[in-house]
């Protein structure tokens, strides 16, 4: 789960995998954008969750089906086409599984909300099958998982085909200052599916990708500041980042237990709710979800009465890239909201991330030491017990890990100490303090708000190996829901020269039903998703063809 800093940087290998139902990563360069090939006649484009259970309900749809047209358009799109390479591997049991599922639903037998729906998981999330979850790390490319994570049990349970993993930031965009948004050795370049040469952002690069593109009815991401609402918010898709410990982490790569979380990316907020459902617990293999099954809600329900009526909404204009560039869109933000009968509050004052950044850091750099041993102690990968293995590794295969980008952050977390040091705690304490109970929560008691309301993030940089992001992640909105663990969601609010913004809704701890119903109602009024053009560049009218 990625640390949202401003050294995003990119980065392309050609890589070739052997690994089961893997395929391949993109040339080192774009490439003129040939016509996609046909998929299917079937067209199963923007369809939400709810209109693919009805279909199998009555018999015009079969999971089988549903299953084998996302596997065909991940042929079409993400290895051929424009090659987005989402996509790291899918599942080569999925069919199977879909078959399964087709038969427990003719028996009468139905699991629950996601019966036969096929859905990818960031490659940092185990599944104990034939799939490998890498973290797109090549030291990890040969040692698969022995069990699910516990949300994929939840997620199994509930009858989800598991299509397969999506790409991500290695090591979840905490190895380099310097690293690419949407890169890892194992995976290769992820691209944007809006336009090709700019940032799918990171570090649930994939996932965002894969769902805007509709390459699956809807996708897993995880975030620890920013890669979760990043990746939507530049896809065009909803994201949605929990309460820290409403969600299961076990079973999930690691950076830091203070801000870790797994959350759902979905065209609309309503499938984003549908996941949450299945995903949210408590699990006693990770005490953060103690108090999980007493404060969870039934989300998607939370949506049925949702209204903006009424409800007061503070916006803040000086983080999520409010430039010329979003000001416009934010605006048409602003009206909507109004328009829907919400008193705008405008602008209210949040803490500056400036004041608990370094605080922030230095919280990951300690966690993510002490909690990757600890992970990898437990999954027992052989001579990988350690960060300080994992630094090895990448010094002994440093042409195809070290190529573009250096490994700086974890040489920094490994020179830290334990976690009873008394630097780490300091540093806890005030960024949990000025985040959270001086930041959110005092704007929000300050102006008697339902939420907060600010854009996502500025718009997609540029791929660039030699300038990297462009400092773009200056401009992100995520660092104070994150650090305060608080619940944060954004929703597709408009476009910057075809380019996706979003804009995110926050607000205090376990208030996730509330912040999904107030997204809900201002999409339902909004409505700014758009599909991809699959544009070369800016300005380029050769857009590719996706044909059913």
């Amino acid at each position: 789960m990625d640390h949202a800093n401003p050294g995003r940087r990119f980065a392309v290998l050609l890589l070739f995998l052997a690994v089961v139902g893997c395929h391949q990563a993109p040339p080192p360069s774009p490439k003129p954008v040939a016509p996609l090939p046909a998929v299917a006649a079937l067209d199963l484009s923007e369809l939400d969750i709810e209109a693919l259970q009805q279909k199998m309900q009555d018999g015009s749809l079969s999971s089988r089906r549903i299953t084998q047209w996302y596997l065909d358009r991940i042929a079409a799109i993400d290895d051929a086409g424009p090659r987005l390479n989402a996509v790291i591997a899918t599942n080569p049991e999925a069919l199977v599984i879909a078959d399964q599922l087709d038969s427990e639903r003719r028996a009468g037998k139905l699991r629950g909300q996601l019966h036969g729906i096929p859905i990818l998981l960031k490659d940092n999330i185990e599944t104990g099958d034939r799939q490998l979850t890498t973290v797109g790390s090549l030291a990890l490319s040969h040692a698969p998982a022995v069990r699910d994570a516990e949300i994929v049990r939840r997620l199994r349970d509930a009858g989800a085909v598991i299509l397969g993993k999506t790409n991500l930031s290695e090591w979840a965009n905490f190895r380099s200052s310097r690293s690419s948004s949407g890169w890892s050795a194992v995976g290769g370049q992820t691209r944007n599916p809006y336009v090709l040469d700019r940032t799918p952002c990171g570090s649930s690069s994939g996932s965002g990708v894969a769902v805007s593109a509709n390459l699956a009815a809807a996708a897993i991401g995880t975030e620890t500041d920013g890669s979760v609402v990043c990746p939507a918010s530049v896809n065009g898709v909803v994201g949605f980042k929990p309460t820290v410990g409403l969600v299961s982490r076990r079973g999930i790569v690691p950076i830091a237990h203070s801000q870790d979380t797994a959350g759902p990316m979905a065209r609309t907020v309503a499938d984003a709710a549908i996941l949450l459902d299945v995903m949210a617990g408590t699990d006693l293999g990770d005490p953060a979800t103690t108090d999980a099954d007493v404060r969870r809600a039934s989300f998607r329900a939370a949506l049925d009465q949702a209204s903006l009526r009424g409800r007061r909404i503070g916006i803040v204009r000086s983080i999520g890239g409010n430039d010329d560039r979003g000001k416009p869109i934010l605006e048409s933000v602003i009206a909507t909201l109004r328009a829907q009968g919400a008193e705008v509050i405008d602008p209210v004052e949040l803490r500056p991330d400036a004041d608990y950044a370094s605080d922030e850091f230095t919280v990951l750099l300690y966690e993510f030491k002490a909690d990757l041993g600890t992970y990898l102690k437990e999954r027992g990968v052989d001579s990988l017990t350690s960060l300080a293995d994992v630094i090895a590794f990448n010094e002994r295969e440093a042409k195809r890990e070290l190529r573009w980008f250096g490994q700086e952050i974890l040489l920094q977390a490994q020179g830290k100490g334990g976690l009873d040091s008394a630097k780490y705690r300091v540093a806890l304490e005030r960024a949990k303090r000025l985040s959270g109970p001086e930041g959110i929560d005092a704007v929000l008691r300050k102006h008697k708000l339902d939420a907060v309301v600010a854009l996502t993030a500025s718009p997609a940089s540029s791929v660039d190996l030699v300038n990297g992001d462009n400092g773009a992640s200056a401009f992100y909105s995520s660092t104070s829901a994150a650090v305060a663990g608080y619940p944060s969601v954004t929703v597709p609010a408009g476009f910057v020269h075809g380019l996706p913004v979003g804009v995110s809704f926050f607000a205090g701890a376990w208030q996730d039903a509330q912040v999904l119903a107030l997204a809900h109602a201002f999409e339902n009024a909004h409505a700014a998703r758009r599909q991809p053009a699959y544009l070369q560049t800016i300005g380029d009218s050769r857009a590719a063809p996706v044909r059913p």
